[in-house]
């Protein structure tokens, strides 16, 4: 039988591999969100999650490119070291510029090739999608953030 950490590491995986993220960097996320200090070395995560050193580069670079982690050199050593933040989702969403506007760009310069055409009405409505979804983005960071404060003064037990 697994231990519990091993149980979250597999549900929460799965969780987040169904919700579209790639496999291994949906288990490595998720064993360094259980793991109690939230920072493992490469090596640590391999043993833990039996993966290849390789599998576990991709996964790390992917979940920092997301913000969702991020990779210090333990102090003394030459080893990186990956952390996972209290608040990682957070760090995800404030990122949402690179996601939306190199899209956004190339939406604009394929509309410009294609006025008047069905692909410019489709081009033109993924814009308007996107823009409307990052403007929304930013008003529920403003949200959480305003939230954060409110919780950091209340403990998890209520």
């Amino acid at each position: 039988m697994s231990s519990p950490p091993e149980q979250f590491v597999e549900r929460m995986g799965a969780a987040l591999a169904q919700a579209g993220l790639p496999r291994v960097p949906s288990v490595v996320f998720s064993a360094l969100l259980i793991d109690e200090d939230g920072r493992m070395t490469a090596a640590e995560l391999a043993g833990t999650l039996q993966l290849s050193p390789a599998s576990i580069s991709g996964a790390v670079r992917y979940l920092a490119q997301l913000g969702m982690l991020r990779r210090e050199r333990e102090r003394g050593s030459r080893r990186d070291v990956y952390v996972v933040d209290e608040d990682a989702w957070h760090g995800a969403m404030i990122r949402r510029d690179q996601l939306y506007a190199p899209m956004i760009a190339a939406l604009n310069a394929g509309m410009a090739g294609s006025k008047g055409s069905p692909a410019a009405q489709r081009l033109w409505l993924t814009r308007e999608f996107l823009t409307f979804v990052d403007g929304e983005m930013s008003a529920l960071t403003a949200r959480w953030e305003r939230r954060r404060e409110e919780l950091a003064a209340g403990s998890p037990e209520g």
